[in-house]
């Protein structure tokens, strides 16, 4: 396949060099021109702007922090839209608001050109790895189009339904990892404070029902203080607020996202945002140190 990839962060570069050495022809942007240099270096091609790389790809990648960020890419002044022709495939797989990403794929229908949304679970491990979970919304025929390329990035690829699908079940799972990211800080610091072995607490709970993706992925590197981003809070923030919008739009109450939602918010207030997820521990250290003065 011909493909284009948009956004090579944390995440964004090892997904795009998986597609690149399944052997698919790459084409590559970054706003950043710097991020280009790896890939371009294993046999990638640069373009100089979206447009310029939606000119020259059937099917274009977007892998980027926010909406707007998705917005500008294919709808800007240099963005991908004005290269369009008809039988192009977009696929975000960006976590961005699932009424946004219905209207980008009206938009895109003017041009004759389908869209998948295909948010990402995993962090900077699984896109490594190429063990992500894929979630994938949009016409199941353009999924099935594209399914190898979803095969080189991830391990779990499923399509949900139609376009926004995939947006909103990604919302789902960022609630439930933002909340046991909550549970899994809030827990390491009761075990310090109770003046445990800190160490022996971690083994002991995640072998037994409190066990979790966070107490073995994320907890041992707070034991090492290492809080370099695989994923950061800034944007663990970003999808809290994301569903917490969502919510408002079908009138339930979700008291636990609403909290933790102030308490990343919180957290990128007192600095931390550049920090990977499991340095929300921090929150609770920063209010300590307040409290002993």
């Amino acid at each position: 396949m011909n493909v284009g990839f948009i956004g090579l962060g944390i995440m964004g570069r090892p997904m795009a060099e998986h597609i690149l050495r399944s052997g698919h022809r790459l084409t590559v942007f970054n706003r950043t021109p710097d991020k280009c240099a790896p890939l371009v270096a294993q046999g990638a091609s640069p373009a100089d702007s979206p447009a310029a790389l939606a000119s020259t790809c059937d099917i274009i990648i977007t892998m980027l922090p926010d909406t707007p960020d998705v917005e500008a890419v294919l709808f800007g002044a240099t963005g991908v839209w004005q290269e369009l022709t008809p039988g192009k495939v977009i696929i975000d797989m960006s976590t961005i608001s699932p009424a946004a990403t219905i209207n980008f794929a009206n938009r895109l229908a003017e041009k004759n050109c389908e869209m998948l949304d295909a948010p990402v679970s995993g962090g900077q491990s699984g896109a490594q790895a190429a063990t992500l979970t894929i979630m994938v919304g949009g016409k199941p025929e353009i999924f099935e189009n594209c399914k190898p390329l979803f095969e080189a990035m991830g391990k779990n690829v499923f399509h949900l339904g139609p376009i926004g699908s995939g947006q909103k079940t990604k919302l789902v799972n960022q609630v439930i990892c933002a909340l046991n990211i909550v549970a899994m800080s809030e827990g390491l610091h009761l075990a310090k404070l109770a003046e445990l072995d800190v160490q022996q607490a971690h083994k002991v709970v995640s072998s037994g029902a409190a066990g979790s993706w966070m107490l073995d992925n994320l907890a041992p590197r707070i034991l090492q203080d290492d809080f370099k981003p695989g994923f950061m809070i800034k944007l663990q923030q970003k999808d809290l607020r994301l569903a917490h919008e969502f919510i408002k739009t079908i009138g339930a109450d979700f008291p636990g996202t609403a909290l933790t939602l102030s308490m990343f918010t919180k957290a990128v207030e007192q600095g931390l945002g550049e920090q990977g997820t499991q340095g929300f521990i921090n929150l609770y250290r920063n209010s300590e140190s307040e409290f002993r003065g």
